[in-house]
């Protein structure tokens, strides 16, 4: 039977078993079987699914599926309309070395920011330097994308979280939180096929 399980992954804990530096195993003792879905670097925070279920790391991770992944960003600077139409439209970044478009997603400044626990260590402040939260919502998920279409439209992410994978979010998770769940519930809120009862 395949395991899952969801957690607030802390900042600076690396997307991996073993190694040097903080990693996943210090949060819990997870089975040997499992491993984490997708990427969430060492310097951003939030959502990470680890599991074994194969099926699962498929449909999210193949790009065939377009599977909504939203991101809070605290950036650097107050963004102005133009900004976010460029990050709604497209910007273009560095992938593996190659000019790359990033695909249409859906940006905006929340009126209410979802209640995150505080980051250890806290974001440099500026007192001269404003700063502002945007969610971002994207349908791929290229090596450091969120960090780089911000920087591309001038406003540098100072603090990164994902929110949530389609329905499945962190909120009321503490940092470093680990919940278990159910193939059922996990495939509902991710919106996947394939859920067979046995």
């Amino acid at each position: 039977m395949n395991r899952y399980f969801i957690i607030y992954k802390p900042f600076g804990v690396l997307n991996q078993f073993s190694g040097e530096g903080q990693t996943l195993a210090s949060l819990f003792h997870f089975p040997k079987t499992v491993y984490p879905v997708g990427r969430l670097d060492k310097d951003s925070e939030g959502l990470l699914i680890i599991t074994d279920d194969k099926q699962l790391n498929h449909q999210l991770l193949n790009p065939r599926f377009a599977h909504q992944r939203t991101y809070l960003a605290q950036v650097e600077g107050i963004p102005d309309q133009e900004a976010m139409r460029q990050l709604e439209k497209g910007v273009t970044i560095n992938v593996d070395g190659k000019q790359y478009a990033t695909k249409p997603a859906i940006a905006k400044i929340p009126e209410e920011i979802p209640s995150l626990p505080d980051r250890n260590p806290p974001i440099r402040y500026r007192k001269n330097v404003p700063d502002t939260w945007i969610a971002l919502t994207l349908i791929e998920g290229k090596n450091r994308q969120v960090r780089k279409m911000t920087a591309a439209v001038g406003f540098p992410t100072l603090r990164l979280v994902r929110w949530s994978v389609e329905k499945l979010t962190i909120e009321g998770f503490q940092v470093g939180e680990v919940r278990e769940m159910g193939k059922e519930e996990i495939y509902k809120a991710l919106g996947l096929t394939g859920f067979r009862r046995k």
